[in-house]
């Protein structure tokens, strides 16, 4: 047995149902999308078994694309969970017979409660069917199993069936990057659409500031106890006058100067790069890649210093570019 040609073969088998689907679809698809779009309640996915896997990852797709939906396990439902399903829910139940006992003995109270319930199976004939209100009947097609047993290709049918109305009725609500942020905040996409300079800046007793004046050897006590690679020099207002960065005193030590003797506006760089604090962390990073420097003072709207960002900080948070 060669056994890359057996996988190969499972590929085959289910993307020629894919395809069979695909090339099926109908308005049937279009009165279901239109269901769940214009559902004023969630969208309740249920199934048993392998369905029930497959119904856990279209709910979470769903929800994901801004489709509220949460899945409802059958027997669970039947010793209670109905209560969580109200009149305006909308019920995906997935069966590819059709007769799956469990969700055979819900149907009715789902009825009686008054939500709308969709079917997705391939048996038209099927029990389930014909409790829906609207339904899915999947073409005949093989499975990819060698047996033709396990559900192979019914459920990766099932999953992107369920993609497809995820995506479709996320293009109608007009669901946006922004939207997708919103939902996973703690995801990169998110990370980057939130997360501002403000966010994630040293402040406070954290930051490294020294009044124009002092002594350079303040400066470097300063920027030693706070890490941050760059003291900020401020007037008696907290304005920004300049920074001197842990390169600039590197390189005053190499030429010998009189610590005990200069004050920081002697060589403080005077235009250096500043952030506001509304900037996203995302564009700071960039920015600071750019310049190759390694932290950056951050500014008010009255250009009062308010904290210090570092590249490694936006970095930690998880945002890359």
């Amino acid at each position: 047995m060669n056994y890359v040609d057996e996988a190969k073969k499972v590929f085959d088998t289910e993307i020629e149902a894919l395809n069979i689907i695909r090339n099926s679809l109908d308005d049937s698809f279009t009165h279901i999308l239109h269901t769940i779009s214009e559902c004023k309640g969630k969208v309740i996915i249920t199934g048993m078994g392998k369905p029930g896997h497959v119904g856990r990852k279209i709910s979470a797709t769903l929800a994901s694309l801004g489709t509220p939906s949460f899945f409802l396990h059958p027997a669970e439902a039947l010793h209670g969970d109905l209560g969580m399903i109200s009149e305006d829910d909308v019920v995906i139940a997935i069966s590819y017979s059709g007769e799956s006992e469990e969700i055979i003995r819900m149907l009715s109270n789902i009825k009686a409660i008054g939500a709308t319930l969709i079917g997705i199976s391939g048996n038209k004939d099927s029990t389930l069917i014909k409790y829906c209100d609207c339904y899915q009947v999947f073409p005949n097609f093989q499975e990819a199993c060698y047996l033709g047993l396990a559900p192979t290709s019914s459920t990766t049918a099932a999953i992107v069936y369920g993609d497809a109305l995820a995506v479709v009725a996320s293009k109608i609500y007009g669901f946006n990057e922004d939207n997708y942020g919103l939902y996973h905040p703690a995801g990169s996409l998110g990370k980057k659409l939130f997360y501002k300079v403000k966010d994630i800046m040293a402040t406070d007793e954290n930051n490294a500031t020294i009044k124009s004046g002092e002594k350079l050897r303040s400066a470097i006590i300063e920027m030693g106890k706070k890490g941050l690679g760059v003291v900020t020099i401020v007037d008696r207002e907290n304005t920004i006058l300049g920074v001197i960065t842990d390169g600039d005193l590197r390189r005053q030590l190499e030429n010998g100067v009189n610590v005990y003797g200069l004050d920081v506006d002697e060589i403080m760089t005077q235009t250096p790069t500043i952030f506001d604090e509304e900037i996203m962390a995302v564009e700071a990073l960039q920015i600071l890649k750019q310049k190759n420097i390694s932290s950056a003072p951050v500014v008010d709207s009255k250009n009062k210093v308010v904290g210090t960002i570092r590249l490694q900080d936006i970095l930690n948070i998880g945002i890359v570019l």
